[in-house]
């Protein structure tokens, strides 16, 4: 046989290989970061940011947030289903056709009242977007705009998750519970880091953050006067003894080795100092990585309490508000999309900005999507100690660094165009578009 067959093999078995293997374009994720950097792109995202942030909404009273969005999408013109889970709002952006990769970001504030003092400060008294909400809301919106530029592009659809409800109320159970995210393969989100440095990112793969419930206990006893304790059954000292109780669950109980925790953090009872009062109310958190230790935790807490409430002859009732404020998982990261996310924000960022990051015990109601669908959260820097140091999440001193925006946009878009790019035909075709109901 002639060296021409030969090379005709060659070209089959390449040909094959490429068109078997889909090719991630380093290009993509530098556009999207130039483009979400460009002043007029930036500057739209700012002033949405701040109109947010000056009317901030509690979890399922965001009907004005999503407004905004919702007008914004129709500037755009991306077709969206509106509403989903009270004021939620579902986008898509592409051919309408599987592969379905969604991209999430959470809407609702926080109760405390801001005490920045700045032109765009909250101007609903008790309200603040204290966790960063408003700038994953124009993160998300971002991300949107360079994405419909870039629609023909898409091999798939991307899905713009705008969810209510993280803050305790477990907005994404109610996403997924609408049906909204049938048929999506893939979820990634994102929180900003105030003490982080700016470009940079940080997660692993596995588990990422806590699962977390909380409690509530009215321990009753007989009120009276404080100067003849013997006449009543104090329930401040019942109350007392059950929170020393409750911190040996973690201390003498729980595997060192296995992370959990258990904090009270409400205390209310009496009003006067000489008054022993008849009730004491008592509230806190509990959290864990491991399924049966926080089964354990729960089932542990109520006997404690109910256990030392009766040893000082009170009664006590306990209440987990599970209905209220739903037990979140544990946020686990696939590891699949582990790889995939440090090759795209290496790409895009650098890989020297690429960090891996220690679990820790706060929660994220995104584990909800990441019990049904593989999910993806990572962690955004933007602090810029050259400028200021930024305080906590959650402080009422809380200040978002609006140059973190592009990067969150840029990240989010990626992400999001790669993921279908690379999986395109790893993914069965479905009969129909995703959004023909719309």
């Amino acid at each position: 046989m002639g060296m021409g067959f030969f090379n005709l093999i060659h070209f089959l078995i390449l040909f094959h290989l490429f068109a078997a293997t889909p090719i991630f374009s380093v290009s993509i994720s530098t556009n999207f970061l130039d483009e979400a950097k460009k002043p007029e792109v930036f500057d739209w995202m700012v002033k949405i940011r701040r109109k947010i942030h000056e009317y901030p909404e509690l979890l399922y009273e965001e009907f004005e947030t999503s407004k905004v969005i919702r007008g914004e999408l129709d500037k755009l013109g991306i077709p969206y289903r509106h509403p989903v889970a009270v004021t939620g709002v579902i986008g898509f952006i592409g051919t309408g056709n599987p592969p379905f990769v969604a991209i999430r970001a959470d809407m609702d504030a926080l109760p405390m009242q801001e005490l920045v003092e700045w032109e765009h400060k909250s101007k609903v008294p008790g309200k603040v977007h204290a966790c960063g909400h408003d700038a994953h809301v124009t993160m998300l919106l971002g991300a949107a705009k360079i994405l419909k530029e870039h629609e023909k592009e898409l091999q798939g659809t991307v899905v713009l998750v705008f969810q209510p409800a993280e803050e305790g109320g477990g907005g994404a159970k109610k996403i997924l519970d609408a049906g909204a995210l049938e048929n999506v393969t893939a979820i990634f989100g994102l929180h900003v880091s105030p003490n982080d440095p700016i470009g940079e990112v940080a997660s692993r793969s596995g588990p990422i953050m806590a699962g977390s419930g909380f409690f509530e206990a009215i321990i009753s006893g007989k009120g009276g006067h404080a100067a003849i304790p013997q006449h009543s059954i104090d329930p401040i000292l019942a109350a007392s003894n059950v929170i020393v109780s409750l911190q040996h669950l973690v201390s003498r109980e729980a595997d060192p080795l296995d992370p959990q925790v258990v904090t009270v953090a409400k205390f209310q009872g009496g009003g006067a100092f000489n008054v022993i009062p008849d009730s004491v109310t008592i509230g806190g958190t509990f959290r864990a990585f491991s399924k049966d230790s926080f089964k354990k935790l729960k089932q542990r807490i109520e006997e404690v309490i109910t256990g030392q409430a009766a040893v000082h002859r009170c009664n006590a009732v306990v209440n987990f508000q599970n209905e209220m404020k739903p037990f979140y998982p544990p946020t686990v990261n696939s590891d699949d999309l582990h790889e995939h996310f440090r090759k795209v924000a290496g790409n895009l960022l650098g890989f020297n900005k690429v960090n891996e990051m220690r679990p820790m015990m706060g929660a994220e109601d995104f584990s909800f999507y990441q019990e049904v669908i593989p999910g993806y959260f990572f962690f955004l820097g933007m602090e810029n100690v050259s400028h200021e140091r930024l305080n906590s999440l959650h402080s009422p001193y809380f200040k978002v660094n609006e140059d973190v925006l592009p990067y969150g946009a840029a990240l989010h878009a990626t992400l999001a165009a790669s993921y279908l790019q690379k999986y395109q035909q790893d993914v069965p075709m479905v009969k129909g578009k995703y959004h023909e109901e719309l």
